[in-house]
């Protein structure tokens, strides 16, 4: 294992030089390109098919049928969709409080968004974050379909977030905006 220490004294263990390479090398930034145009056309392509379906868009009967047949208990020996107890909770909470109508939109929203994001290479990190969470939340409600590929593919964009998205807007936006750890050149130059 490969230690540093740095300036303060604290211990950095080094990362393996083939994730330093993939996740912080631009000379990779291909591979990323790639996956994010992958998982951005797939959210892109998800979110317009259900802004033109009224199902999603007039009153969310869509997803109120699909947590509904997503919080159903079966007859043994046949299993749930939802294996965890207080996933299934939380949808019927959703379902009993109507909120199925203002979340499918915000499904729609959010489909939407994060295809953009990808496919622009804006804000890679954040929108593999959400485009992840959206997944996991599919496959917690029961639908596998292509949500561990997309779900595995997000993180390791999340992973590679630094370079993702070099070809793409965030070449210029994280040195102009930065992080929340470290500002950019537009919020150095306010802040002197």
């Amino acid at each position: 294992m490969s230690e540093i220490t740095n300036s303060s004294g604290m211990v950095q263990v080094a990362d393996p030089p083939l994730a330093t390479a993939l996740f912080g090398n631009v000379r990779w930034a291909w591979v990323w390109l790639i996956a994010r145009l992958y998982i951005g056309y797939t959210w892109l392509n998800a979110g317009i098919g259900k802004i033109q379906n009224p199902a999603w868009t007039g009153g969310g009967v869509a997803i109120k049928g699909f947590w509904e047949n997503a919080v159903r208990i079966p007859e043994p020996p046949s299993r749930p969709p939802i294996a965890v107890d207080w996933y299934r909770d939380f949808l019927q909470a959703m379902l009993d409080g109507g909120h199925y109508t203002w979340f499918s939109r915000l499904i729609i929203s959010g489909e939407v968004l994060v295809g953009l994001a990808m496919i622009l290479g804006t804000f890679v990190g954040v929108a593999a974050f959400f485009g992840a969470f959206m997944n996991w939340n599919f496959l917690m409600a029961g639908t596998v379909s292509t949500n561990p590929i997309l779900l595995v593919i997000s993180i390791l964009l999340l992973l590679a977030w630094k370079t993702a998205g070099w070809w793409g807007l965030d070449r210029w936006l994280l040195p102009n905006l930065g992080t929340l750890w470290q500002p950019g050149k537009v919020f150095r130059k306010s802040r002197q």
